[in-house]
């Protein structure tokens, strides 16, 4: 099984968009396929269509230790399920401070009550607090959604420090897998700067020893694309409300590259390196 974390502090980069049609795409592709939301804004649990109801199970119930992975899987396709979120996830940090080990709640869930898929994907929050935390602990591969703009650079040092530092205390085979373009317009000069600059980082990083050594760029890039952005709010992915559309095509090739990389954890020996200031 690989498990993947999908993060990014900044909101509005498209990373819960991408977890949700990632995910479809894999699952239409014959993968078995979990997507666990850890955003408490329960955007990924609206967008495939679950009500975020605070009286069902969700993985808050998960976290505060009431109820074990298995009792709060949905199905939502043949090869598709969901671990729903609510919005009573953003107390869980307050009640979870005091709790002993509160970084690997998830990850001994998971090992305590393993799930039979191809994929375990997390849709993570846009801060870098305790739940994010708990998603890089309970994943072996972290994948990062960028808009190619600068601020995507100042953004993307902070990921890294976090990513290095869960590596190094919490998770040892943690890895940077990879990173895609979200909301892209290949027409402008500051998209093209801003990929040469993040390309000529990671290229030069294969030299160092550090969790993102061997992190690729998606040729992928996602464009921009309307149908994207109704989608959620027709509770349906992207292949089920626009089949035909660019984003659909931009998310099954994207889904492809996924499928096809092969995956290295040089995490153990990792190393803390520079990254982008």
């Amino acid at each position: 099984m690989r498990s993947i974390a999908i993060m990014n502090q900044k909101g509005g980069v498209g990373k819960t968009t991408t977890s949700v049609n990632v995910c479809a795409a894999l699952a239409d592709a014959g993968s078995r396929v979990c997507l666990v939301d850890l955003d408490p804004q329960a955007h990924a649990t609206l967008h495939l269509g679950i009500d975020p109801d605070p009286e069902k199970p969700s993985v808050y119930e998960v976290l505060t230790d009431k109820s074990s992975i298995g009792d709060v899987v949905r199905q939502v396709s043949p090869n598709l399920s969901v671990v729903g979120s609510v919005l009573d996830l953003a107390g869980a940090e307050v009640e979870l401070a005091g709790v002993v080990g509160r970084e690997m709640i998830l990850r001994d869930k998971l090992n305590a009550e393993p799930l039979d898929v191809d994929y375990l994907v997390v849709d993570c929050p846009p801060s870098l607090g305790i739940l994010t935390l708990n998603a890089l602990a309970a994943v072996e591969e972290v994948f990062i959604p960028l808009q190619p703009h600068f601020l995507a650079l100042h953004g993307l040092s902070k990921l890294l420090e976090t990513i290095d530092l869960v590596a190094a205390r919490l998770n040892p085979r943690l890895v940077l897998s990879g990173v895609m373009y979200c909301m892209y317009d290949s027409g402008t000069r500051l998209a093209a700067e801003v990929t040469g600059d993040i390309a000529d980082f990671f290229e030069a990083a294969r030299q160092q020893q550090s969790p993102w050594a061997s992190a690729r760029i998606f040729e992928t890039r996602i464009r921009r694309n309307i149908r994207l952005a109704e989608a959620p709010s027709h509770g349906q992915s992207i292949y089920q409300y626009a089949p035909t559309s660019n984003g659909a095509a931009d998310y099954q090739a994207l889904a492809t590259e996924l499928a096809a990389m092969t995956t290295g954890n040089e995490g153990e020996d990792a190393v803390p390196a520079k990254v982008p200031a």
